[in-house]
């Protein structure tokens, strides 16, 4: 056999990555025959001809596995063990058939029983490499899978007692049991496929129904040969299970290798409790049977083993599930219910410790920016990282998102400022995900027990207190004070209350219409959130803004407003109104990734790049002039508008105003306001917006409320306008009635292109 396969199968395989498919083919198309063969019966003399097809469908499985092999090269050794445990069973037959000289069948055991038995082992190690995976229930699973064993032993004893009982033709006792053990070992690899199914955590590759049918096909062949062994001969219908079997084992490990053992969140195979049941049902039956007819003693001892270790399994499942619910799945931390039960024990009397709430700096940037991936792996570094200070008996937990927290005993006020500095200067050096450096930090809330309370929900409330001033103040960590629950109190409650809103979808846009000066058409609105609040009404972005931005809420909101904004316009235009949105950003949005985002939202709704504009304020891209030049001149380039807001505010201004990528500058309103009481105002708007005409760039004046600016607006030239004198910002639905009545019906879209 050995001359047969390798040395074809090997040539050249190293250098390959696609090994041929034709040992795959070979073995189905030889299987088909052998069936076809034993269906047609006499007619083609099946019991001579038959016996060849079966070695040689047998022999193409070993093609197939050694194939598998050496595609994973060595990798996978639920592969090699796989492919070994089929090849130990083809050299086992290969020998039988070879030392039959003429004889129908052998004795009820032979040497070629060595390299049977050798199947087993091999296959269950094929097996118990893919349960080393699973880490955590490797016990609860191996139980499962001995419950199921016992129980599959059981009904053996029950069925099989007769064959020991008769001998069987002669054979001896210890035939006998080597008779009966195969269709036991078989439904020992049945009931360890079950509990790998059953695990919710692993699949066992693409063709795994091949796996489950190979072993029953084996179950089944052994069970009629232990009952009919005095009957068998080569070439009889019992074989086709065990070649078939062989077959299906071969097609599996070939999946496996082609595609490998993944872990996945959601089952494909049987429910988690499905082996139990059934193993449990069994193991009833047969005592109940027992109570009714005699059976073998043996089958009822182990019917009743069955049900006793069944018990075992749950006490695992009962301990997983606490352990599960109190553990973060990502860093293996307790998480926030197992920090609480920590706690408990830990607070209470004149006991003194510290409870740190950590939460990490813009990590929803690192998410937007490099995905969910390096966000999760940058958790498990950071959390190690965190550790490192850490003595055994302090408790460390994640409580969800990038916030972590930490409870020490018996430090003092300084003590805890000394272990902040420590937590802090873990961050110090980047951390590396793969090819990203990544630089982040922390802002640490610190509350004492028992000067700052013993009661778990008060403290972990004024440790949180503390964080959010922190984060606040920049300052990397803050000690809770009582000084702290006024305005932080009702801050955090507010911060709260906005991410829920941010859930729930309690924002609104309004838009309000940006005016043509030099004809009074309407092209333009900018768009402005306004937040229904459950219980204080409708309330501007001046009340909230500042929070999210503080609190890093700015990217989730922005992108809430772009997605309503895009939709606006593309049905404004369904409608047959052509105007563009501006949407105010962010400088904490102005992120590699953002260009990718908005288009992508664009193509999603059908609507131009033009029919957009993005507000930037001047101080935000003051702050990194390079970086958002880089960021705004890939929107620009692909046909999005660009305006600076408030412009005049910042700081060295002209001497980047030549090189970021604008169409528009919006001047800020308070050098509208101050045009009616400051001749110089008006003098300074008039060089801002002939400066920006040099520029080839538009010039809109916001906050115009009176009709007297407007007119000295008019006469220096400025392109558009926007205020109350117009109009406030209108609800979507009012939008188009306002241009209607209000705008000449020579309105362009010259500001378009």
């Amino acid at each position: 056999m050995r001359a047969v396969v390798p040395r074809e199968a090997v040539g050249g395989s190293a250098e390959r990555t696609e090994i041929s498919r034709i040992p795959v083919i070979t073995t189905v198309v030889v299987s088909a025959l052998y069936v076809v063969g034993l269906l047609l019966g006499d007619r083609v003399r099946f019991e001579v001809i038959g016996v060849w097809l079966g070695i040689g469908a047998e022999v193409a499985a070993v093609a197939v596995c050694v194939c598998a092999v050496l595609r994973t090269r060595l990798t996978q050794w639920q592969v090699v063990f796989g492919g070994a445990a089929v090849t130990a069973y083809t050299v086992g037959d290969v020998y039988y058939l070879s030392t039959l000289q003429g004889q129908q069948a052998h004795a009820v055991i032979s040497a070629a029983d060595v390299a049977y038995f050798a199947f087993y082992p091999l296959m269950l190690g094929a097996l118990a490499v893919t349960v080393r995976k699973l880490k955590g229930v490797t016990w609860p699973l191996l139980l499962d899978s001995l419950v199921g064993a016992l129980a599959a032993a059981s009904l053996m004893a029950m069925i099989l007692a007769p064959v020991l009982r008769s001998g069987a033709g002669g054979g001896t006792t210890f035939e006998m049991i080597v008779v009966v053990i195969y269709p036991v070992l078989d439904l020992l690899l049945i009931t360890a496929v079950g509990g790998l199914l059953a695990s919710r955590g692993l699949d066992l590759g693409p063709r795994w129904l091949l796996l489950v049918l190979g072993l029953v096909l084996f179950a089944a062949a052994d069970i009629a040969f232990a009952l009919g062994v005095q009957d068998y001969v080569v070439g009889s219908a019992v074989d086709t299970g065990w070649i078939l079997g062989i077959a299906a084992i071969a097609l599996w490990i070939d999946g496996v290798a082609r595609g490998g053992v993944s872990f996945r969140h959601q089952d494909r195979g049987l429910p988690a409790v499905t082996m139990l049941m059934v193993s449990t049902t069994a193991a009833v039956a047969v005592l109940i049977i027992g109570c009714q007819m005699p059976i073998a003693p043996l089958a009822q001892v182990l019917a009743a083993l069955t049900l006793l270790l069944a018990a075992v399994p749950l006490l695992f499942r009962n301990r997983m599930l606490v352990t599960l619910a109190t553990t973060d799945e990502l860093t293996k931390l307790p998480n926030r219910r197992g920090l609480v039960t920590d706690l408990r024990g830990r607070l209470g009397g004149r006991h003194s410790g510290a409870l740190f709430f950590l939460d990490l700096d813009r990590f929803k940037d690192v998410n937007d920016a490099l995905g969910h991936s390096v966000g999760d792996a940058l958790l498990v570094q950071v959390s190690e990282r965190f550790a490192r200070p850490l003595r055994p008996n302090d408790l460390f937990a994640r409580l969800g998102g990038d916030e972590f927290a930490v409870f020490l005993d018996g430090l003092s006020r300084e003590e805890a400022l000394v272990v902040a500095q420590r937590l802090q200067a873990e961050l110090t050096e980047p951390i590396q995900i793969g090819t990203a450096s990544i630089k982040i930090s922390v802002s640490i809330g610190i509350a004492l027990t028992p000067e700052n309370g013993t009661d778990i929900s008060l403290l972990m409330r004024k440790a949180d207190i503390a964080m959010f001033r922190a984060k606040s103040t920049r300052s990397g960590h803050h000690l809770y004070s009582s000084m702290d629950d006024d305005g932080g109190a009702r801050k955090l409650r507010t911060l709260q209350e906005l991410r829920a809103a941010l859930v729930e979808g309690q924002f609104e846009l309004h838009y309000q219409p940006k005016v043509n000066l030099p004809d009074d058409g309407v092209t333009s609105v900018e768009a402005l959130v306004r937040w229904n609040h459950p219980l204080l009404g409708q309330l501007p972005p001046t009340s909230f803004l500042p929070l999210a931005e503080e609190a890093g809420l700015m990217p989730q909101l922005s992108t809430l407003v772009l997605e309503a904004a895009v939709g606006q316009v593309s049905r404004w235009h369904a409608d047959g109104l052509t105007i563009s949105v501006a949407v105010n950003l962010s400088g904490s949005c102005i992120q590699p990734d953002l260009p990718r985002q908005i288009l992508a939202l664009l193509e999603q709704h059908g609507t131009p790049p033009q029919r957009l504009m993005l507000e930037i304020t001047e101080d935000m891209l003051m702050a990194d002039p390079v970086h958002s030049a880089k960021i705004l001149a890939r929107l620009r380039n692909a046909g999005i508008q660009i305006s600076i807001d408030d412009f005049g505010t910042g700081y060295s201004s002209l001497a980047y105003l030549r090189d970021l990528p604008a169409d528009e500058l919006k001047l800020d309103r308070s050098f509208i306001t101050a045009m009616r009481t400051d001749p110089r105002a008006g003098g300074l708007v008039g060089s801002i917006i002939d400066l920006a005409h040099s520029l080839d760039l538009r010039v809109v004046a916001e906050g115009v409320d009176n009709a007297e600016t407007l007119v000295e607006l008019r006469a220096l030239g400025c392109d558009l306008a926007q205020g109350f004198h117009f109009a406030k910002p209108l609800p979507a639905a009012k939008v188009a009635p306002w241009i209607t009545k209000h705008a000449l019906p020579a309105t362009a879209t010259s500001l378009l292109g």
